[in-house]
């Protein structure tokens, strides 16, 4: 899992003849959505209060598509370029484009606040991405909040990471700087009732690795619902390889931890748009 995540946060070029259309800075691939079809999704998503039902609706539109890495355009010697790529996703950029839809009132307004979650301070820029599933945090503009110690509790353990900083001393992404943080994360077996019962439908989660240089391995959305508890997520499993829903638990053993990024309220996403 940690040998596919480390392809996603990596680049590689986009194949420019099977991209529907592309403009100087955009590059889009919208599979077999429309501009008017997602317009309407997402004007319906906006009517949505509660945040974790919005979630839900937009994240649930896009079971069973197909798992796809490297999507991105950009790295120390090639510009960057913003990419929509709604045909193929990885559990990164899955992420991103609920996220941004979550955001927004129209497509228009998903194109560009696409560009502000990608972006720290919406700079299209390879050196602005946000790499790591934590500089979700702690840069402009942020739309979500860790609760990751708030879920765990006493539980909770924190760990001081390099990231982007191999064991050998190479660097995971050539022209990325090395960031040195303090992870808090829930240890899989921490993961009890009163632990999983303070999870929301719509949380973030990432799936927490040891590796030096990583702070997660993977990423995905928690939903509730059923009976259960689930991860939402593009699965990078030979045998899967498409946008699922798996029990989280089950999912999660054999794994290292688990960091959780909450969305700030739905209502207050309209002024996301302002500068």
């Amino acid at each position: 899992m940690e040998l596919v995540f480390l392809q996603e946060i990596s680049i590689n070029y986009t194949l420019l003849a099977n991209l529907c259309f592309s403009s100087r800075y955009m590059i889009t691939h919208l599979g077999k959505w429309t501009v008017e079809l997602l317009d309407i999704i997402i004007r319906e998503a906006a009517a949505i209060e509660d945040t974790g039902k919005l979630i839900d609706f937009l994240s649930k539109k896009f079971l069973n598509t197909p798992y796809q890495g490297s999507t991105l355009i950009g790295d120390i010697d090639t510009p960057e370029v913003i990419v929509i790529n709604l045909e193929g996703m990885d559990c990164m950029t899955y992420i991103e484009y609920v996220e941004a839809m979550r955001l927004s009132g129209s497509y228009t307004e998903f194109t560009e606040n696409l560009q502000r979650v990608r972006y720290r301070n919406g700079e299209v820029t390879y050196g602005s991405r946000r790499h790591f599933f934590t500089d979700w945090v702690g840069y402009t503009p942020q739309t979500v909040e860790d609760v990751t110690a708030i879920i765990g509790g006493v539980r909770t353990v924190k760990v001081r990471k390099r990231l982007n900083l191999n064991s050998d001393g190479t660097y995971i992404l050539p022209g990325i700087r090395i960031t040195e943080r303090e992870i808090s994360c829930i240890p899989v077996d921490a993961m009890n009732s009163m632990v999983i019962e303070r999870l929301k439908s719509g949380d973030y989660a990432g799936i927490y690795t040891d590796r030096d240089g990583l702070d997660v391995a993977h990423t995905g959305i928690i939903i509730k619902g059923d009976g259960g508890i689930y991860l939402r997520h593009a699965s990078s499993r030979r045998d899967i390889y498409k946008v699922i829903d798996e029990e989280l638990i089950n999912y999660l053993t054999g794994k290292d931890g688990l960091i959780i990024l909450r969305p700030c309220n739905a209502g207050d996403r309209r002024g996301f748009l302002t500068p």
